[in-house]
């Protein structure tokens, strides 16, 4: 009887623990594996519930045969990554998928990145309504390689309950992958300094230096940017008992590609094992290196080009707002004293030319602090973008004659008034505003003097960017030469009223410019749920 009994109880723990893994494992927030001959794929989640939150971290989970492999977001000279398509989930606001560091795979010059055995892809999942349930149906298309190319559709659901929500058995899964997505180093000791573009069409290439806090083991250079370039493998040197590196990598393409190198941002990754980095370069930020086109250029016939380069600069359409303040201040001259003619001129080219010299020194310095570097890359930061507008706004609000304004303590008035006044400050601040309008700009001649001159030590650069504010400030320096350019005009009067209005309409032109840019600035930063800032 007693044994009966035993074997009773025995029985009722086991339906009970059978019954309880079976309850656990029906309620884990997985779906279904969808599986194919060479691979697996399911859709996973690392909480149990929708809880609170405004979102819900999944994984697609898959598993592949030996040999077997996936592509990364940028697959490289061949193949296409996962495509997940989200219609019919419900509940679902936004989905995006993240990239933990791919691999290389080599195959007959042939470069693909990607990967084997297992991968977990982050889903960073929004909800429209947080405190319900999510119910998650997605398709996505993946193609699988390996001697051969097989491509899949896998249809995949996921359901999770409204409720309160608890860790996963997936969530360490999930996490691990997580943390293999590459940020900017900061947690790996690792840092990209800079990137140089090197040459122009065919043989171009791109230098790319890292640094790290322990030194490099293996690492590897990835870099993405428009459809039409293919990137080789990296050629690697190490410096600094392997704790700096220079990656050269060779571009094709090129000429498919408005802009060429410089033309659109890039992003490097660098993977070492399992420390990563990733960084995006407007193309701003991409340093122009003369090795390539111009390394044959000797500094005499740089300092000729930027010389030339500047003075294309004064009649290139985006430094309208610069022309229409530099018209107003000659035909404010006009019946005038020639002293008081060359000094206000003498004194905007010495705030050109002083503004380059400034710019210079700014450029050394970030060089110098591990930087990138570039022509005009202030313009690449959006709170810059917002004050020059702002700037312009008054200069053409002045000019309309809606204001006037000056400068505290007697200095004469800023901008497009500054020729109405006898004050030199007033005409040195007017060039050096010519100067920061004209940094955005490209003219025939000006980028291989650039190039050239940030690729090189201080001295260069500062050569070089003295001679450019020369070319800029040649108008100038002509008038100043030459006086009676300006005094034989006619004398101000009511004339120059309408002028002013017309001359407002240009810098208002360039204030509508600034917006969009900005604009294009504030949707690339609300879609990625970063603050006001550029990397």
């Amino acid at each position: 009887m007693e044994m009966l009994k035993n074997h009773m109880m025995f029985g009722i723990s086991f339906v009970a623990a059978f019954f309880a893994v079976t309850v656990a494992a029906a309620q884990e927030p997985a779906s279904p594996w969808a599986e194919t001959e060479q691979t697996a794929v399911r859709l996973i989640s690392a909480v149990t519930a929708v809880g609170d939150a405004s979102g819900a971290p999944l994984g697609l989970h898959f598993k592949l045969q030996k040999g077997w492999k996936i592509y990364w977001r940028s697959p490289g000279d061949a193949g296409f990554p996962p495509r997940p398509d989200w219609s019919g989930s419900t509940n679902l606001a936004s989905a995006s998928l993240r990239w933990p560091a791919p691999e290389r795979f080599s195959v007959l010059g042939m470069q693909t990145l990607g990967y084997k055995d297992e991968v977990v892809l982050p889903i960073d999942a929004e909800v429209s309504e947080p405190g319900q349930a999510l119910s998650i149906r997605l398709k996505v298309d993946y193609l699988t390689c390996d001697d051969i190319c097989i491509p899949y559709t896998a249809k995949l659901a996921l359901d999770l309950p409204a409720g309160k929500a608890s860790p996963s058995s997936f969530a360490h899964l999930i996490n691990r992958f997580s943390s293999a997505v590459p940020g900017d180093g900061g947690a790996h000791g690792l840092r990209i300094l800079g990137l140089e573009a090197l040459g122009r069409d065919k043989g171009a290439s791109l230098r790319i230096a890292a640094a790290s806090t322990t030194p490099f083991d293996a690492p590897d250079v990835f870099v993405e940017g428009p459809v039409e370039l293919f990137f080789s493998k990296p050629k690697l040197t190490f410096k600094d008992g392997r704790r700096t590196a220079s990656a050269e990598i060779a571009v094709d393409g090129i000429q498919y590609v408005e802009g060429g190198l410089t033309g659109a941002p890039l992003t490097i990754t660098v993977v070492d094992g399992p420390r990563s980095a990733e960084r995006t370069f407007a193309p701003g930020a991409i340093a122009v290196s003369a090795d390539g086109g111009e390394a044959g250029l000797s500094i005499a016939a740089v300092l000729g080009l930027a010389l030339l380069g500047g003075l294309i600069l004064n009649l290139m359409p985006c430094v309208l707002p610069v022309l229409s303040i530099k018209l107003l201040g000659v035909v404010s001259h006009g019946g005038g004293k020639s002293r008081d003619v060359r000094m206000s001129f003498i004194a905007s080219a010495a705030g050109i030319i002083c503004s380059f010299l400034v710019l210079a020194g700014g450029l050394i310095a970030l060089k110098a602090a591990g930087g990138a570097i570039g022509w005009g890359i202030q313009f690449q930061q959006p709170w810059f973008l917002i004050a020059m507008g702002l700037i312009v706004v008054l200069f053409a609000c002045n000019l309309w004659g809606f204001f006037e304004f000056r400068l505290p303590s007697g200095l004469a008035s800023v901008g497009a008034t500054a020729g109405n006044n006898d004050g030199l400050v007033g005409h040195f601040l007017t060039g050096a505003f010519a100067t920061l309008l004209a940094t955005p700009c490209s003219a025939p001649f000006l980028g291989t003097a650039v190039g050239f001159a940030l690729s090189r030590g201080p001295a260069e650069i500062l050569w070089v960017f003295a001679a450019l504010g020369v070319g800029l400030a040649l108008p100038y320096l002509a008038v100043a030469a030459v006086p009676v350019l300006a005094t034989r005009l006619p004398r101000p009067g009511p004339w120059m009223v309408r002028l002013r209005q017309v001359l407002g309409f240009a810098l208002a032109a360039t204030a509508v410019w600034l917006i969009t840019v900005i604009a294009v600035f504030w949707a690339r930063f609300r879609r990625a749920g970063s603050p006001l800032c550029s990397s």
